[in-house]
């Protein structure tokens, strides 16, 4: 062969190598990528060519699936309540893909995940068409509607937890929006509802997911925590030994008096008294004491600083390094940086309520095949032990003592062997506290054995509200209440 013809052969024999080296990078390497890349529409045709598995709630589905009147895909997502469960489910739309639960279980929810391989295989050898798996959740219908139906035309958000197990109970967010209106891919409707919901259309913002993804200051709220870090770092002995808590008291460094809201019985208040008519002077000093190390290792204990995977992603609460000693006693006090979600704060209720242990919010029991044959099951899982179980008793007496007696009255559910306990909290916001403060209450339910079967949190951002009548014991704390009967009632 001559140098001419041995070079084209070399240079076609190269060619024909990166053609097969590319075919099998295709094939192989990149094969997972493209067959699930959103871009690819044959992903969402086989996505709505079959009804899709469906989201449980006590053994009753919240969604469903119906054929689909336009386009190519087949069937199209329905909701029941999809307002009132949004938070939960999220959205599966053909135009504009889905998100939370129907995106994190997206394989299951189509049948596309392996684990379903084995009952797709069974299924297509006998003629039967594929058909997506189930998400059994932990939610409790009658607490959710509780939330959902309190918070009503207000802004705001609830989460309720079993603190025995970290199951979440319930996860209401207003407003909110249905997904079924545009689940679809019409022009003339789905997109119409769909940019009507967004944040530059709509500054009330429906399709922020607040209970797992804002966090707001929770004012009062957190000296729940710095109780706690008062007793584990052995600052105060117990509930009702007398602090040496000056009224007024002065700010390290500055010569800023810390206020107290009215005339309340604060100089040198005991712990009990402290937490029942919520001095602001006592929880400032008790952080500007312990200093920021001690408080920010306490917070954390607590789950600030971490987001939580529920499995839907929490955004993580705040309590901040590097404060001085004024800036650490305003943040013990749940102002200045501290910021937290709403589930945050119910996990601080549920630790207190389950003598000091806190466990893992999750809100997904079981996947399942489409007969309910049980692919994966979710074991609680401890996540930490913010104090010990005779301190948490300490501080469950003192939060029972703010229902009875104190600014969480409200909260009281009047049934033989039912004891809540609870924490109110007004929350100042807005540059030199001009906006109207956010209404926080956090609380839990004891029955006559001891159990403690749900703990809750509730903010409200009620605009519309005269500010004096903004208070966690006034708007928050029915809704508590209400949210915490329906799961003591639903166990009867």
């Amino acid at each position: 062969m001559n140098k001419p013809l041995r070079r084209i052969a070399i240079f076609c024999g190269l060619l024909v190598l990166a053609l097969l080296i590319r075919d099998n990078w295709l094939q192989y390497v990149q094969a997972d990528e493209l067959r699930t890349d959103t871009a690819n529409r044959r992903v969402n045709i086989e996505r709505y060519a079959t009804p899709r598995g469906n989201i449980i709630v006590d053994g009753n589905p919240i969604t469903g699936s119906k054929t689909s009147t336009t386009g190519d895909y087949e069937y199209k997502r329905t909701y029941k309540d999809g307002a009132m469960w949004a938070p939960v489910t999220g959205y599966a739309s053909q135009a504009f893909g889905a998100n939370q639960i129907e995106k994190i279980e997206d394989g299951i929810l189509t049948g596309n995940d392996d684990r379903l391989f084995f009952r797709n295989t069974l299924d297509m050898i006998t003629g039967k068409k594929k058909k997506g798996g189930n998400v059994l959740t932990t939610l409790n219908g009658a607490a959710q509607k509780a939330a959902f139906e309190g918070l009503g035309a207000k802004k705001g958000a609830v989460a309720a937890i079993d603190p025995k197990t970290g199951a979440i109970l319930a996860l209401a967010s207003t407003p909110s929006y249905d997904p079924s209106s545009f689940a679809g891919n019409s022009t003339s409707t789905d997109s119409k509802a769909w940019n009507k919901l967004q944040k530059k259309n709509n500054p009330d913002d429906p399709m922020l997911n607040r209970a797992l993804r804002e966090t707001y200051p929770p004012g009062s709220t957190f000296k729940v925590v710095t109780a706690a870090a008062a007793l584990e770092n052995g600052l105060v002995p117990d509930a009702d030994t007398k602090t040496e808590s000056p009224d007024p008291w002065i700010m390290p460094g500055t010569t800023t008096k810390l206020p107290n809201e009215g005339n309340l019985p604060c100089k040198n208040a005991t712990l009990r008294v402290a937490l029942k008519v919520s001095c602001n002077t006592v929880f400032g000093k008790v952080g500007a004491d312990l200093g920021n190390g001690k408080m920010l290792e306490q917070a954390k204990k607590f789950g600030f600083g971490s987001e939580q995977f529920t499995p839907i992603r929490s955004s993580s609460s705040v309590f901040s390094d590097g404060m001085n000693t004024s800036q650490t006693a305003l943040s013990s006090i749940g102002q200045y940086n501290t910021a937290a979600t709403p589930l945050q704060m119910a996990m601080v209720a549920s630790a207190v309520a389950n003598d000091g242990t806190l466990m893992k919010p999750y809100m997904v029991s079981e996947l399942s095949t489409h007969n309910l044959d049980v692919i994966e099951h979710t074991d609680p899982e401890k996540l930490s032990q913010p104090l010990s179980k005779e301190n948490a008793q300490v501080l469950q007496s003192m939060m029972e003592t703010v229902v009875k007696d104190g600014t969480g009255k409200r909260a009281q559910i009047n049934e033989q062997g039912v004891t809540v306990g609870g924490k109110t909290g007004t929350a100042q916001h807005g540059v030199d506290n001009s906006e109207k403060p956010y209404a926080w209450f956090i609380s839990y339910a004891k029955l006559s054995d001891g159990s403690s079967p749900v703990a809750v949190a509730v903010v409200v951002e009620d605009g519309s509200a005269n500010r004096g009548d903004i208070s966690g014991g006034g708007l928050a704390a029915p809704i508590a209440r209400d949210v915490m009967k329906a799961v003591i009632d639903s166990k009867k």
